[in-house]
C-alpha cells in the first residue's frame, strides 16, 4: 500500500448511508490541505494533470485525497492498482468494466467502485449544507417550479436541507447517469418527487436522455446529514 499523505486521515470504509449497496467498495478521507507538502504527489504515485499541477493548495489537497479513495478502492474491489485520470468531460475515466464516483467538500473526500455488471451507474454528491439565507437565494436556480410549490409546504427550518438535497442529489444523478446516456443535462431536467428524513428520496426525469432514460422515468437515491455536510448517493443496478 502506499503511504497515506500528512494531508489525509487513514482510509475510512464506515459507510455512512441508510442502504448499503452490495457489492461496491466506499471509502472516505479526512483532509487539511494546510498539511500538504510539495512532493506528496510524486511519493503517493498520482500523477496530478496540469490544470491541478497550477490550481492552489485547497484544489490540489482535494483532487488528491479523492483519487487516493478511488485508487484504494479499485484495489480492495479488483486488486487494480490504478489512480482514474481527468476525461475531456472533466469526469474521472475509470476501467471499462468499472462503475465509480469521487466526490469531496470542505476537508472530505470519498469515492465509490462497483463493477458495471452489478451497478450499470454510481453518482455520489458531497456537498456542505447551506444556510437558510443562501438556500432560499439560490432556490429559483435549483429547483423546478413543482419543487418550488412542495417546498413552500416545508417548515421553514428544513428549507436549508431541502434545496441542498436537491443540490447534491441531482449532482448524483448526473454522475450515474451521464456515463450511460453521454448526454448532458441541468438542474431543470429533474425533480426531486419526494423524499423522507430516513434519507431516502425519488427523483423524476423531466427530459428525453435517451430510448430507455426518457421523461417521466424514476429513479431512487439515498442521503444522511453528517454535521454541516450531506452525501447523496444515486445508483442503478444492472
Amino acid at each position: 500500500m502506499t503511504p497515506l499523505p500528512a494531508c489525509c486521515t487513514p482510509l475510512d470504509a464506515h459507510w455512512p448511508l441508510p442502504d448499503p449497496l452490495p457489492g461496491t467498495v466506499f471509502l472516505s478521507t479526512r483532509f487539511d490541505p494546510t498539511l500538504l507538502a510539495q512532493g506528496d504527489f510524486l511519493r503517493c504515485a498520482v500523477l496530478p494533470p496540469a490544470s491541478i499541477q497550477r490550481s492552489v493548495a485547497k484544489r490540489q489537497a482535494e483532487f488528491l485525497a479523492g483519487r487516493l479513495c478511488a485508487r484504494a478502492a479499485l484495489q480492495q474491489l479488483d486488486h487494480m492498482d490504478c489512480v482514474p485520470a481527468i476525461g475531456d468531460d472533466r469526469a474521472p475515466v475509470w476501467p471499462a468494466h468499472i462503475s465509480g464516483s469521487i466526490t469531496h467538500s470542505t476537508g472530505h473526500a470519498a469515492a465509490i467502485v462497483g463493477h458495471k455488471a452489478q451497478w450499470r451507474g454510481l453518482g455520489m454528491d458531497l456537498e456542505n449544507v447551506l444556510s437558510l439565507e443562501r438556500a432560499e437565494r439560490l432556490a429559483g436556480e435549483i429547483l423546478t417550479a413543482d419543487e418550488l410549490q412542495r417546498m413552500a409546504s416545508v417548515p421553514r427550518e428544513q428549507i436549508a436541507l431541502v434545496v441542498t438535497l436537491t443540490f447534491s442529489v441531482k449532482e448524483s444523478l448526473f454522475k450515474a447517469l451521464y456515463p450511460i446516456v453521454q448526454k448532458r443535462f441541468y438542474f431543470e431536467h429533474a425533480e426531486v418527487v419526494e423524499w423522507s428524513a430516513s434519507g431516502r428520496v425519488r427523483l423524476r426525469l423531466l427530459t428525453d436522455l435517451s430510448e430507455e432514460w426518457c421523461h417521466g422515468k424514476e429513479l431512487v437515491g439515498q442521503f444522511a446529514v453528517d454535521g454541516e455536510q450531506l452525501l447523496s448517493l444515486v445508483a442503478i443496478s444492472a
